[in-house]
């Protein structure tokens, strides 16, 4: 046996025994890859949390909040949900992997790889040319697929449905992109501009797919065909609802959960002794009624609790060149969603389930 194909079988040897582990972390991100590209590891395994940080902060306030065991990439081992929330995490996950390798690239890290001037003194526009150092997208693109596409070894429904949310989470890095410039002529004059183009900050690309998850399409499909599998049958219907769909556009299969309740199998914690808002400053719309969401919707309370608070305070500058505090305590008012002395009533149960998050 050659050299070379005993290492690509030693390679997929190891990546079926991580598939096949029932723990999840991160570190699955590391040895998806061919392993010329493990020098990638450590910007995966940061974008994937980086991802999956973003996650938390979108729906911290809401019923589905984004749970570690929400970092569930493939669809092996019974992990074959595909709900709203699936396809967030899918597009929320790809892109920081994504946006993580460009930007090491664009800083040096990686030998074979530096800015993208491909378009290097064309003109882009009146008055202005392409120049600078561009984010080279294409090559983290292209390494992020390599990474967490290969975590999908199916041809089934869910399994495309995942890939096409990991797509729109990088076609989301690209579309978020911003031209910078930089002017030139005579005594400040910007005659003529050099422009490249560099990624958002990573919230702008968060608050985009939060977007898309609230505008996600649900697949419609012929539950008999599905069930069908890996057949030409399934295959065909899978094709043919996935012409409709536009590549920009978070789909899912199945309609979320009761997250108002706690589901351990599934690894729903529920919303009782979660942290709700209601008082404090700059709140949005959104965060002042989280108690209302959380609590009241779900058939909970609302239970105010004062924390007494620690902080430095009166702080003087002596010279030279120290700064001296007090330590001030201050009691806060904090609000809890806990059980009523009785059951809510079925209706207001009912009227929880569902895309309500």
């Amino acid at each position: 046996m050659k050299r070379s194909t005993f290492l690509i079988l030693s390679i997929t040897g190891v990546y079926n025994a991580i598939l096949h582990t029932a723990a999840w972390s991160v570190n699955n991100f590391l040895m998806t890859g061919p392993k010329a590209y493990l020098t990638y590891s450590s910007s995966v395994a940061a974008g994937a949390h980086s991802g999956m940080e973003e996650c938390k902060f979108q729906f911290g306030w809401e019923r589905w909040n984004c749970p570690e065991s929400a970092l569930q990439l493939s669809t092996h081992n019974r992990l074959r949900s595909a709900t709203r929330e699936t396809s967030f995490v899918h597009a929320i996950s790809s892109a920081g992997v994504m946006y993580t390798l460009t930007r090491n690239c664009s800083l040096g890290d990686f030998e074979n790889c530096g800015c993208d001037d491909s378009r290097n003194g064309r003109a882009g526009g009146r008055g202005w040319v392409w120049g600078g150092c561009s984010d080279n997208v294409e090559f983290g693109e292209k390494v992020s697929k390599l990474f967490v596409d290969a975590l999908e070894t199916g041809h089934d429904t869910r399994a495309l449905i995942n890939l096409h949310n990991n797509e729109v989470g990088r076609l989301a890095v690209k579309n978020t992109m911003k031209r910078a410039c930089k002017c030139h002529g005579v005594s400040g004059s910007c005659s003529i501009q050099t422009c490249w183009l560099q990624l958002a900050e990573f919230r702008e690309i968060g608050n985009y797919l939060k977007i898309k998850y609230d505008q996600a399409h649900k697949l419609e499909m012929d539950k008999r065909r599905v069930r069908a599998g890996n057949s030409a049958d399934s295959r065909g219907a899978t094709a043919e609802t996935f012409h409709h769909v536009h590549a920009t556009e978070l789909v899912f299969l199945e309609d979320s959960p009761d997250y108002c309740t706690r589901n351990a199998s599934l690894g729903h914690h529920g919303t009782e002794g979660r942290e709700c808002l209601q008082t404090g400053k700059n709140l949005s719309q959104w965060e002042k009624r989280s108690c209302r969401r959380l609590c009241t919707e779900c058939g909970l309370r609302v239970e105010e609790r004062r924390t007494e608070v620690v902080a430095s305070c009166n702080c003087k500058f002596h010279w030279c060149c120290t700064v001296r505090c007090e330590q001030c305590r201050t009691l806060v008012a904090k609000h809890f969603c806990t059980r009523r002395d009785t059951a809510a009533p079925n209706h207001i149960r009912q009227r929880n389930r569902g895309h309500k998050r």
